[in-house]
């Protein structure tokens, strides 16, 4: 179980050694593993509580250009209420892309230092776009490119509509994501993909043996050490 592993790496925070921060998703596909998480990690007792908190350090992959700080549809409103609220984690220690810069390039950039500057991610957690892409890392996608704003495709968009009310045309059209570089330099990594819909693109995956830019998340096959947790309708 997925939320186990992700409590057993948090509990490692209690030690006296500094662990790499979290890289965390959004998305349909994460809201059952972040409700049974804080659900077991509620049950820690103060002290351990007081402790992650003090020491929490995550970084989310993505974030969209042209929303306000405080958007609902947004990726800090997100976190905020399926993660950080329920667990009273610092916001400070929250990380996302700055969803108000003027200047998606440069807010990419610090955002992609900043990151470094923290060591970078331990434990990244993803989800699969309906066309391969991982964070908002669009086909085709090279393996070394840095955290940068991107164009989101009609795809993308019209599979993010629902946030939107069903409108594919309030769905922001820029964003702000990690690349693939500072995803495959993570220590550990975890694709989850849920329903029927994925069932297509995870075939797909799955039966590639080598990389191919058309797909995004294929470049997690150079990766030593990425676990994929899904259901039997996505393996359907």
């Amino acid at each position: 179980m997925l939320a186990a592993h992700l409590e057993r790496h948090l509990r490692s925070w209690q030690g006296p050694d500094p662990l790499k921060p979290l890289g965390l998703a959004t998305g349909r596909t994460m809201e059952p593993l972040y409700r049974t998480l804080v659900e077991r990690l509620l049950s820690w007792s103060a002290d351990e509580l007081e402790a992650l908190r003090a020491r929490w350090c995550s970084f989310n992959l993505d974030e969209y250009l042209g929303l306000s700080a405080d958007d609902p549809r947004g990726y800090r409103a997100y976190m905020t209420h399926h993660l950080a609220a329920p667990l009273g984690l610092p916001a400070s220690a929250v990380h996302l892309p700055d969803s108000t810069a003027a200047d998606g390039a440069v807010a990419a950039r610090r955002y992609g230092e900043q990151l470094s500057g923290c060591g970078g991610i331990g434990l990244q957690l993803l989800g699969l776009g309906s066309n391969g892409h991982v964070g908002f890392n669009e086909p085709p996608c090279p393996p070394d490119q840095h955290c940068h704003e991107v164009e989101l495709t009609p795809a993308t968009r019209q599979q993010n509509a629902v946030l939107f009310d069903g409108c594919v045309e309030a769905v922001p059209q820029r964003a702000i994501t990690l690349g693939l570089w500072e995803i495959l330099e993570a220590a550990e990594i975890h694709l989850v993909v849920t329903g029927a819909a994925k069932a297509g693109i995870l075939k797909r995956l799955l039966d590639l043996t080598e990389p191919d830019p058309a797909l995004p998340a294929s470049w997690l096959l150079t990766h030593p050490n990425v676990w994929l947790w899904c259901d039997a309708a996505a393996l359907a």
